[in-house]
């Protein structure tokens, strides 16, 4: 019998997922389809019969609009919800805006998928004369923050995305799990891999297997010492997660028409 039950999730598919392209910290509403994933979501966790008593997010839009979305479809609008960039998607530095597939072509799909999957390999830090650098560091959710902006990453490996991660599950999530509440943690693709590695203590060489489809719920379900019971559940139809977690998989992969 678990003590502790979480639920977990990637976002759903923002505009530049659908255009297969680095997001990373440049802030993206959801698309249209990435919008159903999320009502769908919502729809599902409450045939389950989820309630939830808290809800964490990344401080981007796409994570913060997916969790107001399975609130509403599951009528808990009214269920706080806490934000900090440490869920934040994985900095991608100089490779955010790029397109994955025309890098698969110009570098090689090993080199790419090393990039986006690998625990400790980081791309090349993001500089000033990135088209989206004043973007991202002139944002101002990134001056609330509880570091100062010029200690904000310019680059992040996944092994980098835990490190900043693990400060707040341990002091800010961990406490309310304990404390018997309910937990739903609407993060990204990254944040949550480094997530599941932590939890679930996957091997670096393992973690580059992971893959998370958008919009789909993860269950945890833990033992007093917060270890899990089992492997992670993805919660839905199974062969339709699992055709999800194919095409995030391609993303990274030369287009048929390109090779």
């Amino acid at each position: 019998m678990a003590k502790y039950r979480l639920v977990l999730l990637r976002h759903g598919e923002g505009a530049w997922t659908k255009e297969n392209r680095f997001c990373s910290w440049v802030d993206q509403k959801l698309s249209s389809d990435g919008i159903k994933e999320a009502q769908n979501c919502g729809k599902h966790l409450k045939a389950l019969g989820f309630e939830f008593d808290l809800v964490f997010t990344s401080v981007l839009s796409r994570s913060i609009q997916t969790a107001w979305l399975i609130l509403e479809e599951m009528g808990q609008e009214w269920v706080p919800i806490q934000s900090s960039w440490r869920l934040n998607e994985r900095h991608y530095g100089a490779l955010i805006g790029l397109n994955r597939a025309e890098m698969a072509l110009n570098h090689g799909e090993e080199q790419v998928k090393i990039w986006r999957r690998s625990y400790d390999v980081t791309p090349p830090p993001i500089s000033e004369s990135h088209p989206y650098y004043e973007e991202i560091y002139n944002d101002r959710r990134y001056k609330c923050s509880d570091v100062s902006q010029e200690n904000l990453p310019k680059a992040e490996s996944l092994k980098d995305v835990l490190d900043r991660l693990l400060p707040y599950w341990n002091e800010k999530i961990v406490p309310e799990l304990k404390s018997g509440k309910m937990i739903l943690i609407s993060a990204h693709g990254n944040s949550s891999r480094a997530l599941l590695k932590h939890v679930e203590g996957i091997s670096d060489e393992d973690i580059i297997n992971v893959t998370l489809p958008t919009g789909v719920p993860i269950l945890l379900e833990l033992d007093e010492n917060l270890h899990p019971l089992g492997p992670h559940q993805f919660l839905g139809d199974q062969e339709a997660i699992q055709a999800a977690i194919k095409k995030v998989e391609d993303q990274g992969k030369v287009k048929s028409a390109e090779k």
